[in-house]
């Protein structure tokens, strides 16, 4: 059984055509990738890296890892993101290596390849998030950094994510998230330990519906990303 929920991928494959649009549905996506690629890169310099990039979807930080230097493999199960990443190619000049294939696949091929792997906005998209972070950490060398991003599970989540974001700022497509997916930053640490990654950073990121930006900080109560190590 491939960890895939079949209407996610057709979700995502019927907006693909949009995905490098800015003002569209996948504006906040274009929002947040130059904070989500700083941190990443300032916690280990992607130049000359390795890099994986878990649910690469139209290509947004793949491109980017790749304008940072770093050789990126993009992995995505959803066809039409993938058609539209690799034509964009076309237009940025950037290098990046886009498959169509699950992670647990691509774990059982390329085990212990990575230098970093990445998986942002995903996790609460599939139907069974530990196996997909349990492959993760068998994608990274044992030292490596793997990176995740997703939504927290609680009232202030369900009303800023779901309410605010989805129906009263319109902000994102109605039934973008469902909040019975949303997981706990304890329920990711635990899953990251369970396959050798030790959780070595916690941190938020913010909306201000005012200034209509978004900010890397302590809050971590709706959005967060979490950084590990791979230990053995």
């Amino acid at each position: 059984m491939i960890n895939a929920d079949p209407a996610e991928l057709e979700k995502f494959g019927e907006l693909a055509h949009r995905w490098w649009d800015p003002n569209s549905e996948f504006k906040p996506l274009h929002d947040i990738n130059p904070l989500r690629l700083g941190w990443i890169n300032a916690s280990i310099p992607l130049r000359g890296k390795r890099v994986l990039d878990v649910g690469c979807g139209g290509g947004l930080l793949s491109e980017g890892m790749a304008a940072l230097g770093a050789e990126v493999t993009g992995i995505d199960l959803s066809e039409k993101p993938l058609g539209v990443a690799k034509l964009h190619l076309l237009e940025s000049g950037h290098k990046v290596d886009y498959r169509k294939i699950s992670v647990e696949e691509l774990a059982e091929e390329m085990p212990a390849s990575f230098d970093v792997v990445t998986c942002l906005e995903m996790l609460e998209h599939v139907p069974n998030p530990s196996s997909t972070i349990t492959a993760c950490a068998r994608l990274v060398k044992p030292g490596g950094q793997v990176f995740f991003s997703t939504l927290n599970r609680n009232p202030k989540s369900y009303l800023f994510a779901v309410i605010g974001a989805e129906y009263v700022l319109q902000m994102l497509p109605k039934g973008t998230h469902d909040y019975a997916k949303f997981i706990k930053p304890s329920e990711l640490s635990r899953w990251a330990k369970m396959g050798n990654l030790e959780p070595s950073e916690l941190i938020g990121m913010s909306y201000n519906p005012f200034t209509k930006e978004y900010s890397l900080g302590r809050d971590t109560s709706v959005n967060y990303l979490m950084r590990t190590v791979r230990t053995a």
